[in-house]
C-alpha cells in the first residue's frame, strides 16, 4: 500500500500530470480555457508519432520474436473480453438501453493512446523498462472492441433492417476503424522506426525525444480542460451505479491484463503497460466509429464515462496503482 501511495504521489506531482490538473481544474471553475482544434490535433499526431516510431526502432532492436505474436494474440484477445465484461456489469448497475450500454462497453475495451503515453512516462520515472513492441498490442486492441460492442448492440434486434446485413454500415465501420487518424498514424510510425531503426532514432532525436515531456504537458493541459467541460455537461445523466462503474471498471480490464501479461511472460514493465491498456477507456477512435455504426448511442453518457471520470482516475492514481500491483506480481 505504501508503495501505491509513494507512486500516486510520484505521479501526481509530475509535471504532465500537474498541467492536467489544472486544464482539468479550471474548465470545472469556469475557465473557457482551450486549445484551436488544429493545435490540439497536431500535439496528438505528434504523440502519437514519437511514441510509435520509438516503439517500432525497439522492436528493431529486438527483433520479431514468439513473444510478439504472443503479445498481439493476448491484446487482441483482451480488447474482446473487457467490453463483454463491462456490458455484463452495466446491464446489473445501471439502466441503461442496449445500446449505450454496448456502445459504453466498446470503449473500455478499445484504449487511450494518451494514458498509454503517460504511463511509459512514469515508468521511466520508476526505472522499469517495457517492451517497445507493446505500441503494435496498443494498435491491434482498437479494433475488436468495437466489433464486439456491434454484436451486442444488434444481438437484441430483430427484424432484418440494414444494420443486419454484412455490407454497406459494416463496410463503411471497417474503413473508418483502419482508417482512423490514430491507427494510421501510430501503426505507420511503427512500421517506420522498424524499418529506419537505431539510426534513424539517432538522426531525429532531437525532434521526438526532446520536446517529447513539453508536448505531453501541453497536450495534456488541454485534455484536463476537455475532461472538465465533459463532467460539467455529461454529469446530469450520470447515476451513483454509472460512475462507479467508471472509477472501478479500469481495474477489472487490468485484473484480466495482469493475468494475460504474467502469462506471456512480460517484464514487470511491461505487465504494467499491458494493464494500462486493459484498463484505459477509448475516447478518440471508439467514438469516431460509433459516430457511424451506432449514432443513437449517447455520446453524453459513453463520453462522459470514459473522458469525463476514467481518464481523470487513471492518469492520477490508476497508473501508479498498476504499477505497483505489477510490481508485486511480477517482482
Amino acid at each position: 500500500m505504501d508503495a501505491i501511495v509513494q507512486l500516486a504521489a510520484s505521479n501526481i506531482l509530475s509535471p504532465p500530470v500537474l498541467f492536467f490538473i489544472l486544464g482539468f481544474a479550471g474548465s470545472i471553475a469556469g475557465s473557457q480555457l482551450t486549445l484551436p482544434e488544429a493545435v490540439a490535433k497536431t500535439l496528438s499526431i505528434y504523440l502519437m508519432l514519437a511514441i510509435g516510431f520509438k516503439g517500432g526502432v525497439a522492436l528493431a532492436a529486438e527483433g520479431l520474436t514468439l513473444a510478439l505474436v504472443l503479445a498481439l494474440v493476448a491484446g487482441a484477445c483482451l480488447s474482446a473480453l473487457i467490453p463483454l465484461v463491462a456490458f455484463f456489469i452495466l446491464q446489473r448497475v445501471s439502466k441503461l438501453p442496449r445500446i449505450d450500454a454496448a456502445a459504453a462497453a466498446a470503449h473500455y475495451g478499445s484504449i487511450s493512446i494518451v494514458t498509454f503515453v503517460a504511463a511509459s512516462e512514469a515508468l521511466r520515472l520508476a526505472g522499469l523498462s517495457f517492451e517497445g513492441y507493446l505500441v503494435a498490442v496498443a494498435a491491434v486492441m482498437e479494433t475488436p472492441a468495437i466489433l464486439v460492442a456491434l454484436y451486442l448492440a444488434h444481438a437484441g434486434r430483430s427484424g432484418s433492417g440494414s444494420a443486419s446485413k454484412p455490407g454497406g454500415r459494416q463496410e463503411g465501420l471497417m474503413t473508418e476503424v483502419m482508417l482512423n487518424s490514430s491507427v494510421v498514424v501510430l501503426v505507420g510510425s511503427f512500421v517506420i522506426g522498424f524499418l529506419a531503426g537505431p539510426k534513424g532514432l539517432a538522426d531525429i532525436g532531437p525532434f521526438i525525444v526532446d520536446p517529447f515531456k513539453g508536448v505531453l504537458c501541453l497536450f495534456l493541459l488541454d485534455m484536463g480542460a476537455v475532461a472538465g467541460r465533459g463532467i460539467r455537461s455529461g454529469w446530469k445523466h450520470m447515476s451513483p451505479g454509472l460512475v462507479l462503474f467508471g472509477l472501478l471498471m479500469p481495474y477489472v480490464g487490468a485484473v484480466f491484463a495482469m493475468g494475460a501479461g504474467l502469462a506471456i511472460g512480460l517484464s514487470t514493465g511491461g505487465v504494467a503497460l499491458l494493464m494500462v491498456l486493459g484498463a484505459s477507456a477509448s475516447y478518440i477512435a471508439v467514438p469516431a466509429a460509433l459516430r457511424l455504426a451506432l449514432p443513437e448511442a449517447r455520446p453524453s453518457i459513453y463520453l462522459t464515462l470514459s473522458l469525463g471520470i476514467t481518464f481523470p482516475m487513471n492518469l492520477t492514481i490508476g497508473i501508479p496503482a498498476y504499477i505497483a500491483l505489477a510490481q508485486m506480481a511480477a517482482g
